[in-house]
């Protein structure tokens, strides 16, 4: 296959194609191993859904409905775009008896209309607004995996990993926010095998387009008093959004900015000397040949010297994340979490923020117990081998694939020499011998 996001090549046969993803499926689920013709999204996918504790035998479960529901949809910013949806698909959706269905950056799905006997068929399957259909919670699926890879997919048939929803294909695209490139949703058809044609993946991603650019229109503009946005989670070089331009930094630079946006009140050269370099030859005139080159970078006026400072306020996604902890908005705070903090950095003081917010963080899942938000934590690069959380997972969600992963992970663990465990506060790591 020439592209591995859409589904069937030309000249496939469908039947064809659905015996042998269930023959996959079949070996998948019982040995764990992912034969032909299985492409390698929905491999990676089937992967993530079994790690994070999903059985082929599930349900979606609602989390939201009446008011809550109500409340909540018209909170989100996709409801700006709904009426744009309901115009490009909602008569496509009903004259090819498919659904649309908009989620929420956690796949939870918002609306779902479309052709009413399509929709009664859905309904037995809880894929019904207020419904949970991130990877974590009911496997491999369009609206969830596209918002968990952020690009737009097809799941053809068998590709779903629950089997219930297997008679059933469907595409998504994610729909991000023009202004900070956050992912909002996804916007997803779904319907029969038809659906598995490639200019079904073209036209829910030129929807998505649309919807992006609807959104930037309808976007206030900045307020003159509204400061800088930095975005420094789960990237090895910040992005800086000032004064309407978009500035990638450089490493050291992340770093710079990363600190003096959490000292407001300014840090002195041997301070920021010491929070930068762990090497205690380098000189200050290294730091101060890099906050010259900073400054030309961002334009006079923005970075201070005497002490080292910002002449504005910086708010950065850590910072918001660090906010909503300690209002104790927990699933708020997890979804602003998209990674650590500067990950490749070694900065004495940027890996105590990352540690302290990680491990903040992890803290309070745990203690949440919410299962949900503990498989979105499993599933991540930095979850997949925490074992304290997979077995706080396993205390409220103890299905087979999650104390299969657990059992594994303890094996590990107790493994002689060759095997070595790192721990962060943030999460725990096994790291195996390259080979």
């Amino acid at each position: 296959m020439t592209d591995p996001w859409v589904a069937l090549e030309p000249g496939a046969d469908p039947a064809e194609r659905v015996r042998l993803l269930r023959r996959a499926h079949e070996t998948f689920t019982t040995v764990g191993t992912v034969p032909r013709p299985v492409r390698s999204v929905v491999a990676e996918s089937w992967r993530r859904s079994a790690r994070a504790g999903v059985g082929p035998d599930g349900a979606a479960r609602v989390e939201l409905t009446d008011g809550d529901l109500g409340a909540y949809r018209a909170e989100h910013p996709l409801s700006r775009v709904m009426p744009l949806f309901r115009e490009l698909m909602g008569t496509f959706a009903a004259d090819g008896e498919h659904l649309l269905a908009v989620c929420d950056a956690h796949g939870r799905l918002l609306w779902v209309e479309g052709h009413t006997a399509t929709r009664r068929r859905a309904d037995r399957m809880n894929f019904v607004p207020g419904a949970r259909w991130s990877e974590s919670a009911v496997g491999t699926n369009a609206p969830g995996t596209a918002v968990a890879v952020d690009r737009p997919v097809q799941v053809f048939a068998a590709e779903h990993f629950i089997r219930q929803v297997q008679p059933w294909t469907c595409a998504a695209a994610p729909v991000h926010d023009p202004r900070t490139g956050r992912v909002l949703g996804a916007v997803d058809i779904t319907g029969g095998d038809g659906l598995a044609h490639p200019h079904s993946l073209g036209f829910v991603q030129a929807v998505a387009r649309a919807a992006e650019a609807q959104l930037a229109l309808l976007a206030p503009p900045r307020a003159a008093e509204e400061g800088p946005l930095l975005s420094a989670l789960g990237r090895d070089e910040a992005e800086l959004v000032l004064n309407g331009r978009r500035i990638r930094l450089s490493r050291r630079h992340s770093e710079i900015l990363v600190l003096l946006s959490q000292h407001p009140e300014g840090l002195s050269g041997d301070e920021l000397l010491c929070a930068l370099y762990a090497d205690e030859s380098v000189t200050p005139v290294t730091l101060r040949a890099e906050l010259a080159r900073l400054r030309r970078l961002l334009g006079p006026g923005l970075l201070a010297s005497r002490p080292y400072r910002l002449t504005a306020a910086v708010e950065s996604d850590a910072t918001a994340v660090e906010r909503r902890l300690e209002t104790g908005a927990l699933t708020a705070a997890a979804e602003a979490y998209t990674g650590p903090l500067l990950p490749g950095s070694q900065a004495p003081a940027i890996v105590r923020l990352r540690e302290r917010l990680a491990g903040g963080l992890r803290t309070a899942l745990i203690a949440h117990g919410d299962p949900d938000l503990l498989a979105d934590w499993a599933r991540t690069p930095w979850g997949e081998d925490d074992l304290e959380t997979w077995r706080a997972l396993a205390a409220v969600r103890p299905t087979a694939p999650v104390r299969a992963r657990l059992a594994a992970l303890e094996a590990e663990l107790a493994a002689p020499a060759g095997r070595t465990r790192a721990r962060t506060r943030g999460a725990t790591y096994l790291q195996r011998p390259r080979v």
